[in-house]
């Protein structure tokens, strides 16, 4: 793996150690609810008017709370389970230093595609029966179910692959090929460094980020000003960041511009 998969690696790992810690304490909460349920015996009412009348009740709501701490920390415990299982299933990133050649073999199996479908469609114009469309399909290297299931008609009473699947999946070769071509010129991209009035404005190529780094935390003006204009707080950073891209780059012409305002 590089150093983004593992990152990526690292970043389910804690979000799954987070699901398990989640459901451990939901599991003791639940049992703890009801091992303060089992106290109050099968049918026994709340005394109304007598001296224990205050302290039932509250009983009765703290079990209530229990329960209802359980069921919400279980929520917590899924919640993190599902974000873990999302981890790196959104596409791939440009903070990859491998984007560039997944894209590539993305784009090849995308272009793969579009000839097959191509391909198919025109065996199935040129043969008049199913019977013939089936076997010029299976000659062409697709398996018995893929022939029988692409020759099934249509709502539109037609066979093959429709028109927009084609048009869909060149709209897809078109976007990668653009990303492809984003990504290679940002590799050619430096960092670089100013050191400015009360901040420092840094465009770090390794990393891919815009950042505005202070020597403390930021008035709450200048904090809203960022985050106005989609700069983010890093932890692990120090910084307020951003993608570096062009929109980035504007967004962070027009902070310098209201921070050297301030000065």
């Amino acid at each position: 793996m590089n150093n983004y998969e593992l990152k990526q690696e690292a970043r389910r790992e804690r979000y799954e150690r987070k699901a398990e810690q989640l459901r451990a304490e939901a599991g003791r909460l639940h049992g703890q609810a009801h091992e303060m349920a089992s106290a109050i015996p099968v049918g026994q009412p709340i005394l109304v008017g007598h001296y224990s009348e205050g302290r039932g009740r509250r009983y009765r709501e703290r079990i209530h709370n229990t329960f209802g701490k359980a069921f919400s920390t279980m929520d917590k415990a899924d919640y993190y389970k599902r974000k873990a299982a999302s981890v790196g299933r959104s596409g791939i990133s440009s903070d990859d230093p491998d984007a560039v050649q997944k894209l590539k073999t993305k784009l090849a199996e995308l272009e793969k595609l579009q000839e097959t479908m191509k391909g198919a469609n025109a065996l199935i114009r040129k043969h008049k029966t199913p019977e013939a469309q089936k076997a010029a399909l299976l000659e062409m290297g697709m398996s018995e179910a893929e022939a029988t299931e692409l020759l099934k008609p249509s709502w539109a009473n037609t066979v093959g692959f429709m028109p927009f699947q084609l048009s869909n999946n060149n709209a897809n070769i078109r976007r990668i090929r653009q990303r492809i071509q984003q990504l290679e010129r940002a590799a050619e991209r430096v960092t670089r460094e100013e050191e400015c009035e009360g901040y420092t404005y840094r465009e770090d190529a390794e990393q891919n980020r815009i950042m505005f780094l202070f020597d403390g935390k930021p008035e709450e003006n200048i904090r809203s000003l960022l985050k106005r204009h989609g700069f983010k707080w890093s932890p692990t950073r120090r910084a307020w960041v951003r993608m570096l891209n062009n929109m980035g780059r504007f967004a962070a012409e027009h902070v310098r511009i209201q921070l050297d305002k301030l000065e």
